[in-house]
């Protein structure tokens, strides 16, 4: 067993696995907020392009260097609900006047729309989340 680390540290990628020593699927996205040290949890891939699954950061046990070890069980992890990427907001600066205004409200509208509930992981991001991922 290595050395414990800080939930900083887990990258896409790191194995999950769970308390009976299975792995039960890698690291695709860290849920957290950095700037407060707020860990809400782990996206886990299970499968190449399947959903991934929310693991709670109550149920991480202990992090490592390429590896997060969870309290779950294979069984239970296999229960585990389908992660929902969070509602995302839009930040409005001022000035520019109305031509910027009117160019940023259509381009938020086509290039990142705020989304106003958490949502599921679509296909064109699994497919980002796959690439971005070191093979091992």
């Amino acid at each position: 067993m290595g050395d414990p680390v800080s939930w900083f540290l887990i990258r896409p990628g790191w194995k999950v696995v769970a308390a009976d020593g299975e792995e039960i699927g890698v690291v695709d996205e860290v849920a957290g907020d950095e700037d407060h040290d707020i860990f809400d949890g782990l996206a886990v891939a299970t499968s190449v392009l399947g959903s991934p699954r929310y693991v709670p950061s109550e149920q991480v046990t202990t992090i490592e260097e390429g590896v997060v070890h969870v309290s779950l069980g294979s069984a239970e992890a296999e229960q585990l609900p389908a992660y929902l990427e969070p509602a995302t907001n839009a930040e409005i600066e001022p000035g520019g006047g109305r031509i910027a205004a009117a160019a940023r409200g259509v381009e938020s509208r086509f290039v990142d729309p705020p989304e106003k509930h958490a949502h599921p992981v679509n296909i064109w991001r699994r497919l980002a989340f796959l690439l971005r991922r070191p093979f091992r």
